[in-house]
């Protein structure tokens, strides 16, 4: 029998960001908040919010406003001196270690557990602030070592180990 083929739904887009990083640099490239924030909400399937206004720089209608509401008003995000969110900047390993510890917080899991950190030569610049998220975080196997005995809490996360962490993340959710 001849069918009549159909036409494919149209795909939306990926945001900029993603569009203008050359395909060979994809893993190593740095994530911004947004995408990360954005990640974590598809996670829990996208629900709906009331749109905060926590953050002088996320607009209404921006692909992640919600994402980002939603993050916000569970206390995942907290945003940067100003009131900022800065959702086009490069997220650290340490601000990774804290939204996902917040994020496991609010679902309910076990957030308890504390690694030291001092086995690791670059674990003492880790911000105060950050030290008990980074210590669960490793202490959870969701963020381990790199090259040279470094946990690296200052540099950016790249895709590659954002998405190793979700993935550490999910399995601790599937237990």
């Amino acid at each position: 029998g001849g069918g009549v083929a159909e036409t494919p739904a149209p795909v939306a887009a990926p945001p900029p960001e993603i569009r203008s990083i050359e395909e060979e640099d994809v893993p190593l490239a740095g994530l911004g908040a947004a995408i990360s924030t954005t990640v974590l909400w598809r996670l829990e399937n996208a629900p709906g919010t009331a749109l905060s206004d926590a953050f002088t720089d996320v607009a209404s209608g921006i692909w992640y406003t919600e994402a980002v509401a939603w993050a916000a008003n569970n206390g995942i995000v907290n945003g940067y001196a100003g009131g900022t969110f800065q959702p086009e900047r490069n997220i650290t390993r340490q601000e990774m270690a804290a939204i996902l510890y917040r994020y496991m917080d609010h679902l309910g899991y076990d957030v308890t557990g504390r690694a030291a950190l001092d086995s690791f030569s670059d674990g003492g610049e880790t911000g105060a602030w950050a030290l008990d998220y980074l210590r669960w975080a490793n202490s959870a196997g969701i963020i381990t070592g790199k090259n040279g005995g470094r946990i690296d809490p200052l540099g950016n996360a790249s895709r590659a180990e954002v998405a190793t962490m979700l993935q550490r993340v999910v399995s601790t959710m599937l237990k």
